[in-house]
This record gives structure tokens, sequence and C-alpha cells, in this order.
């Protein structure tokens, strides 16, 4: 059964004061969307704060983009959201942010994509850097159009990092744990050390993604050595 839009504004609100309690986004960075229907999307605005949303800041957008409803304007990010919601019908949620940890991985240049941690490759698979693209234009969207149908996650070079998900509070978990494994392998890289799962422990824990209902079992595999 489809969730109201009432029902999808609380919870673009509530990601969007997560993500920004938790310092994944500063100032007015970020945007969060939610799928309606085939026809259009709910999304944050632009230049209001992700911590201090209400429902009514969010807007109505069609599939091209243009406003449907609400009084603001849509995020500059909205064709990003829009293109992974016609490549991916099984999205229901989009979080865009910059957590500090992930993006400097971005920065580096350096995709998350060892088997490291179980519940990382249970839910995420692996993390891939998308190039750098011009934020608010199609080069943001396009490379990673080519990556989208592979994984659930990705960062942005030089920017950010994005997740999708079945709804928009499943995006935001997916942004957490991005982060969270984020910083334990920078911590095991300063330590000078990081142990990868053999691949028959990560072939194990592959197989159990079907068990645990993740849709993207064949996809986004983490390296493995």
């Amino acid at each position: 059964m489809a969730k109201s839009i009432q029902t999808l504004k609380t919870e673009i609100v509530e990601a969007g004061r997560r993500v920004w309690l938790r310092g994944y986004v500063a100032a007015n960075d970020g945007n969060i969307s939610a799928r309606i229907d085939r026809k259009s999307i709910l999304i944050t605005p632009t230049g209001v704060s992700k911590g201090f949303l209400k429902p009514a800041d969010l807007v109505v957008v069609d599939m091209e983009g243009r406003l449907l409803s609400g009084r603001k304007k849509p995020s500059s990010e909205v064709h990003m959201h829009l293109a992974i919601y016609r490549e991916r019908p099984d999205v229901q949620g989009i979080c865009h942010a910059h957590p500090p940890t992930a993006t400097g991985f971005a920065v580096a240049g350096i995709p998350l994509d060892a088997c490291v941690l179980p519940e990382v490759i249970i839910t995420l698979g692996s993390i891939p850097v998308i190039p750098y693209g011009t934020p608010g234009t199609p080069g943001i969207y396009e490379p990673l159009l080519a990556r989208i149908r592979e994984h659930d996650a990705f960062l942005l070079a030089n920017h950010g990092a994005v997740t999708t998900a079945g709804d928009v509070i499943g995006a935001y978990h997916k942004m957490e744990t991005l982060e969270h494994f984020a910083h334990i392998s920078l911590v095991a890289r300063q330590l000078g050390r990081v142990n990868v799962l053999s691949e028959t422990e990560a072939e194990a824990l592959y197989a159990l993604r079907e068990r645990f209902g993740v849709t993207v079992t064949a996809r986004g595999k983490a390296r493995k050595k």
C-alpha cells in the first residue's frame, strides 16, 4: 500500500533532522526525496537547513522536475534524484549528504569496496567513487547512472554521498551505515592494518542478503582481496 504524502513528508523531515544532528550536512547542504507515484516525487527545497525542515517546506515535482505543489524552489539536485528514480523503479527514497569521513574518502578518490564488516557487506555491498561532476548539472549524475543498477550507495568525488532504498528512512539508515563504515575504515588505515575477509567468508555473507530481504543480492559486491 502506497504511503500518503503526509507520511512521506513526516519521514523526510525526520531524516533531515537526523542527518543534521549527526553532522552529515552543514548549513543548507544535502537533499532528501521520496517517490510519490510513477509521475511525481516529494523533495526538500533549496535554501533550507535539513535540521529545521517543516512539512510545508517540501515540494512536489513531476518526473521532468516541474513544480506541482509547494511554495519553495526544489533542490538544485532534483534532476539527480529524478534520474535515479527513472533508472531504479525499486527505489522509493534517496538521501544525499556530505558525511565528513565518507566525503573524505570521496575527496581522496578511495572507494569503500573491501570486504571488511559483515553488516556492511550484507546491507550495502561495495561503495564506488563516482567521477566528479558540477553540482546542479547533469555532470553530477550521469556518471552515477552507469553504476546505479549495481549499487545502493555511492561516493561522489569531491562532493559527498548518495544512498538509495525502499523508503526514505531506509535511505537515511544506509547513509548512517556508510559513514560508520568510512570512520572504521579510516581508523584501521591509521592503525596500519586492514584485515579483509576471505573469499569464502565474503560469499557466505552475500548468501545471507536474500534471506535478510536485500533485493540487490547479485549487485555491488565488495572487493575480496
